[in-house]
């Protein structure tokens, strides 16, 4: 799956460890997220487009 994930958190001046602790995960989860190594748990997903102010369609696409 697709997402904007890096797009948007690099748009917000957010660094990888600043997401991370919002989201309450690794550094590691977040880098793995980006570069499509990693599927996030669908509360996940809700947890990033919340913490994003989006929807989980504006951040993850086929």
């Amino acid at each position: 799956m697709r997402n904007a994930v890096k797009d948007i958190r690099t748009a917000r001046g957010w660094s990888q460890s600043e997401l991370a602790e919002r989201l309450q995960v690794s550094r590691q989860t977040v880098n793995s997220i980006e570069n499509g190594r990693y599927d996030p748990s669908l509360p996940l997903a809700f947890a990033i487009a919340r913490t994003f102010g989006l929807t989980i369609e504006q951040i993850f696409f086929p």
